[in-house]
């Protein structure tokens, strides 16, 4: 599984409501993408979530590395570009994705973390791994996934919630979903499944 992930801050000025347009606008024809378990067009509003300025974002969940290739390869990513110019993409290897027990996602929450230098890297992801089983497990949570970035070594605990995110740590940013698409959300394991 690949995580990729992908943000354009606005000006201040920017019309919020045409990014509200565009999410609801290409929801279906992300409903069905094969390969892809869930695309989160997300929104940072000003004043909301520790926002300071705007910010439209993209997550996505892909089943494989191929699938993800093939969203670049065939040309979905120009109508980002087109728009927005080209951002940088972040890519993390999924050590864990599950899905929870919560409905109507709302908000998700990116947790980027360095790993030290002398970390133990298996015990660390055997941790986060079960961290995360634990998180999928709470009532509000409709996705939880840990990834890893191993060119600079940083780890990323993501989560789609139902309920408005509180006490996140310096290093969470908490976005609006505007709408999430879920092909195969639902084929992925649960928390009490191995």
């Amino acid at each position: 599984m690949l995580i990729a992930h992908y943000s354009h801050r606005l000006t201040a000025d920017y019309d919020l409501d045409i990014l509200r347009r565009r999410a609801a606008a290409g929801a279906d024809r992300w409903a069905a993408v094969p390969e892809l378990y869930f695309k989160g067009f997300l929104l940072r509003e000003p004043g909301r979530l520790g926002a300071i300025a705007p910010a439209y974002s993209a997550l996505y969940l892909w089943r494989q590395d191929a699938a993800f290739r093939d969203f670049l390869v065939q040309g979905h990513y120009k109508t980002v570009t087109d728009s927005f110019g080209r951002a940088d993409i972040d890519t993390r290897v999924a050590l864990d994705a599950r899905k929870g027990p919560g409905r109507g996602a709302r908000f998700a929450v990116v947790e980027n973390t360095p790993i030290g230098i002398d970390t133990p890297l298996a015990r660390l992801f055997a941790d986060e791994i079960a961290l995360n089983r634990e998180m999928a497990e709470r009532p509000d949570i409709i996705a939880a996934v840990v990834g890893v970035d191993a060119q600079t070594w940083t780890l990323t605990r993501l989560r789609l919630t139902a309920e408005e995110p509180t006490g996140l740590s310096p290093t969470a940013v908490a976005y609006q979903i505007l709408h999430l698409a879920r092909p195969l959300l639902e084929t992925l394991p649960s928390s009490r499944q191995d």
